[in-house]
């Protein structure tokens, strides 16, 4: 834990019981402060009251002892409406703040010369987080990651200890953390997401860019050129920090770029190392491709050398659930990706294979299987779950072949029998459902943990190796 001090001998309200919150009560408290705590729900109160959280009821406190309030990342803080707790603030003169600000704020204080790296992006920030620590620890760095990945940032080791902080932030965090200063900071991307709790996507993309307000002279801003908002950013950054461009498909002057699974960094228009992801299953698809791209950017700005990244690289296992190669059956490759719970995220598995047995289906998202036409041809099959079989079944028609399965295991054990008899080189049975877990399961991970487990009871599977990366 990081003991926050300064808010010392002075009141403190925290809203939103969470992770992130109880971190925040505990921090403050360990650094002298008086929390006054409080959940909207019982559950919530309740949890953090077993922890210790010492609780208060902040819609009868006094806001004018209060020097700030601490909100939830999940708290509304302007859209729809702001929380009840913000309008009082607001009325009180109190400023609201996140964790991550107090994380910022402590670090300053100390003065400590912790060096922090920050992700942010609407896809792939977990993916690139994740891998950048690996990439870090493989070098022989210590590493603490936390954020919006793992653990609260108030939860990771004090300052003192000396990691580098890995920290993933999502706009509801970076909009809490007006003082936010990492030594290195990634813009993977950015599309329409969470506007109901931003407006427009302008305000969204406002608040991704202040990822890298912070920077120091010698910081370093990576950004993601491949839409229209990431790449008017990237040409709005004046420095007097570095700037490296990421791009999948087409080179840049300055940064890393990637094509047919090669990472190419640039500097001024000069080739200054190659990296391949040829057989890096963890990083199958040009999505991945994008997300190493921006941790090679970020692993180079720490000090890494291009062979010890390819190194990393090679042994990334991935993220569970993220198209998670789980096992093999013979040739027949079993990967888990069901994280992707809307069309959108279930076209970059798509994408990434070619003969697929497809179990998709569960509680069905607005527009179903959408957008997913042009990956027809790479379906073999398909296996349909949930309630939206029917509707999917519709969907598919006659363009793809599909079979009404139901759940999950009767679909698994269809879709292996059918991948046995295939004779491609790698028949791919994937669970990427395009669709919500709740139906049947109580969230994503449940739904991916129950692939993981009933595929590794088929007879005869292996479970999947890491690949080795390249220098070239």
């Amino acid at each position: 834990m990081i003991p926050v001090t300064i808010f010392a001998g002075r009141d403190v309200a925290v809203f939103g019981l969470g992770l992130s919150g109880s971190a925040a009560a505990h921090a403050l408290a360990a650094g002298g402060a008086r929390v006054l705590a409080w959940d909207d729900t019982q559950e919530g109160r309740d949890e953090a009251a077993a922890q210790g959280v010492t609780l208060r009821d902040l819609a009868s406190a006094d806001w004018s002892r209060i020097a700030a309030l601490v909100l939830a990342p999940g708290i509304p803080l302007t859209h729809p409406e702001p929380h009840w707790s913000v309008r009082k603030a607001q009325a009180a003169s109190v400023e609201v703040i996140g964790d991550t600000e107090l994380f910022f704020r402590e670090r300053a204080r100390q003065g400590s010369g912790a060096k922090i790296v920050v992700i942010t992006g609407t896809n792939g920030k977990s993916t690139t987080t994740a891998l950048t620590a690996h990439l870090l620890q493989v070098a022989g760095r210590p590493v603490a990651l936390g954020g919006n990945i793992g653990r609260a940032v108030l939860d990771l080791p004090p300052f003192a200890v000396g990691p580098i902080y890995v920290l993933e932030l999502s706009t509801f965090q970076i909009d809490l953390t007006p003082s936010l200063a990492p030594d290195a900071a990634a813009l993977i991307n950015i599309t329409p997401d969470h506007l109901d709790r931003h407006g427009t996507i302008e305000t969204y993309a406002a608040i991704k860019a202040r990822v890298f307000a912070g920077l120091p002279p010698d910081g370093t801003a990576v950004v993601g050129v491949d839409d229209d908002y990431s790449r008017a950013i990237a040409d709005a950054l004046q420095g007097p920090y570095a700037v490296k461009r990421i791009a999948v498909g087409h080179p840049v002057e300055t940064g890393v770029w990637a094509k047919d699974g090669m990472l190419t960094e640039v500097e001024n228009g000069v080739e200054r190392g190659r990296v391949g992801l040829d057989g890096i299953g963890s990083l199958r698809g040009a999505h991945n491709w994008q997300n190493a791209a921006v941790a090679y950017a970020l692993a180079r700005s720490q000090g890494l050398d291009a062979s010890t990244i390819a190194k990393g690289l090679g042994t990334f296992a991935g993220l569970a659930h993220r198209m998670e190669q789980v096992a093999r059956q013979g040739s027949v490759l079993f990967v888990n990706d069901s994280k992707a719970t809307n069309a959108d995220a279930a076209a970059k598995a798509l994408a990434s294979f070619t003969d697929i047995y497809w179990i998709v289906g569960g509680r069905p998202k607005a527009g179903g299987l959408d957008g997913l036409e042009p990956f027809f041809p790479r379906i073999a099959r398909a296996y349909l779950i949930g309630e939206a079989a029917d509707d999917f079944a519709a969907q598919l028609g006659t363009e793809v072949d599909h079979v009404q399965c139901g759940t999950l295991d009767r679909a698994i054990e269809a879709a292996a029998a059918d991948a046995r008899r295939s004779r491609s080189a790698e028949p791919v049975v994937l669970l990427s459902p395009a669709c919500a877990s709740y139906d049947q399961f109580a969230n994503f991970e449940a739904r991916g943990r129950s692939f993981r487990d009933l595929v590794t009871r088929l007879p005869g599977v292996r479970p999947v190796q890491p690949s080795q990366g390249r220098a070239a």
